[in-house]
């Protein structure tokens, strides 16, 4: 007997047979699968190609003869120069390596300045010794206060621009440091978010005290929206906005006399597509820069590799050639304009003579 047999005997219903398998319907199932796929990859990488697409057509193309140095160029320099370390054998060796190039700006690093916009003068013992031998060793070249924090943008700890306390205490640290004989302040605060009413305030009461005593104010900014409005979309899923918009740029570089990009951190991971991104941004921030505005493009004299910064990618000739690129076709005989320098104690001899061969020749 079998199981069907035993089954209805013993009172039991049998077990119905399994259905037949439907080629047909398999083998329709595996073609929406593959569709789906398709689709959702599409969906996900065809803008981003797009993006790269265009980047690397925005890094072709021949730079404009005379896109060379204007000799405005600045160099960021590391604490050691201020706090002891450097010698004057050091600042003998900074003079051989500045000779014959356009850099006439230094930001040594003179802070940071506390949360709360004090500045202690015990971080900066040797600044005198150090701005006396530069003007010593290297006349007309001009030394200015590198000074930035940690706002408290994104989490718990750091400056509060919207306390006016704080904001006082900035401009009273400025004339403080102004007073050992620098002849600007370059201020970098980060993460600053585009729009930010507070930080403007801020600069407005910096340059009327800079203007007061025939010193520069310097910024150090964040790149521009390269897609329309990406910092407001970029801040809504990742509380990061990173970018600026081109009209809080603008506002930024009417209120200072030199707007020098971070333009480098980008993410790219090309040569061309960085050097596509650097012509981009260097011709959106001419766009919005005053012709009364020094606007310096940043170039990474430091090398990293990781999702933020792909050290093969982001050299100083892709950076240069974007430099030249964007000045070209905005603003090829713009006068106030040069590229910075980050950072002297990273820098390699490539990198240098990178600089001196495609941008200052």
């Amino acid at each position: 007997m079998d199981r069907t047999e035993a089954a209805a005997v013993d009172g039991e219903h049998p077990a119905p047979e399994a259905p037949a398998p439907d080629p047909e319907r398999s083998r329709r199932r595996r073609r929406w699968v593959r569709r789906t796929v398709l689709v959702l990859l599409l969906v996900l990488l065809v803008p981003p190609l797009s993006v790269l697409a265009a980047l690397r057509i925005n890094y072709m193309g021949d730079p404009a003869d005379g896109t060379h140095t204007r000799n405005r160029d600045a160099l960021w320099l590391g604490h050691a120069w201020v706090d002891g370390r450097k010698k004057d054998a050091d600042v003998t060796a900074l003079a051989r390596r500045l000779q014959g190039t356009g850099i006439r700006d230094l930001y040594v690093h003179s802070g940071p300045l506390e949360h709360d916009g004090t500045l202690p003068k015990s971080v900066y013992p040797r600044a005198r010794w150090f701005i006396a031998a530069v003007h010593e060793k290297l006349p007309g070249i001009r030394v200015q206060a590198f000074l930035g924090d940690v706002l408290a943008t994104e989490g718990p700890d750091g400056m509060r621009l919207d306390n006016p306390d704080t904001r006082a205490a900035v401009v009273r640290s400025s004339r403080q440091i102004l007073d050992t004989g620098y002849e600007g302040i370059h201020l970098d605060l980060e993460p600053l978010h585009s729009g930010d009413r507070d930080y403007l305030t801020l600069l407005d009461a910096l340059r009327r005290e800079t203007r007061s005593r025939d010193a520069l104010l310097s910024v150090a900014s964040h790149q521009i929206d390269p897609l329309p409005a990406l910092h407001s979309v970029a801040g809504t899923f990742t509380d990061h906005p990173k970018w600026w918009s081109q009209e809080f740029f603008g506002q930024v570089a009417r209120r200072v006399d030199q707007i020098a990009v971070m333009s480098y951190d980008t993410a790219q991971p090309l040569e061309s597509t960085y050097g596509g991104y650097v012509a981009q941004q260097t011709s959106l921030a001419l766009e919005v820069t005053p012709p009364s505005t020094d606007l310096l493009m940043g170039l990474p004299f430091y090398w990293e590799s990781n999702f933020d910064h792909w050290g093969h990618a982001e050299t100083v000739p892709a950076a240069v050639r974007g430099v030249r690129l964007g000045l070209s076709r905005t603003d090829a005989d713009r006068a106030r304009f040069g590229v910075a320098l980050y950072i002297d104690f990273a820098a390699t001899d490539a990198d240098w003579s990178a600089y001196k061969e495609d941008w200052v020749r």
